[in-house]
């Protein structure tokens, strides 16, 4: 048995929101929108994420209920970080951690964590957080 991917599919309130922020933001692409359905599928690069606004079926306090965060691997981290640390709502600022990742992260628009990172490099070591 093989497992090809796997892609998130996020609840919100506002899919259009949502769309706006991971296009104008973060630089994704729209693959399908079903508004009907209250649905979208999304990918930049090889990192694909869907939205679906919930329906009866599925009990939604009507905020993010997800207990952990989206890790997206990124090569220039310090790029990314200087596109949106005036523009996105900052969880942490950009450090070199002790589990050897360089790293920061955001909120979208829903309030899910995003972490954006990449391996240390030789010669660099963890930032002081004393």
């Amino acid at each position: 048995m093989k497992f090809e991917r796997l892609t998130p599919m996020l609840w919100t309130n506002d899919i259009k929101g949502s769309i706006t922020f991971y296009q104008n933001l973060l630089g994704f692409e729209l693959d399908e929108f079903n508004e009907e359905w209250g649905w979208c599928h999304m990918h930049k690069e090889e990192v694909r994420i869907m939205f679906a606004v919930p329906n009866e079926h599925i009990p939604y306090p009507g905020s993010p209920v997800f207990t952990g965060s989206f890790y997206l691997y990124v090569e220039e981290v310090d790029e990314l970080w200087d596109e949106l640390k005036n523009k996105a709502t900052i969880r942490y600022s950009i450090a070199n951690f002790s589990h050897h990742m360089r790293e920061f992260s955001i909120l979208d628009n829903n309030g899910y964590m995003l972490q954006f990172g990449r391996d240390l490099k030789e010669g660099e070591t963890q930032d002081d957080f004393e």
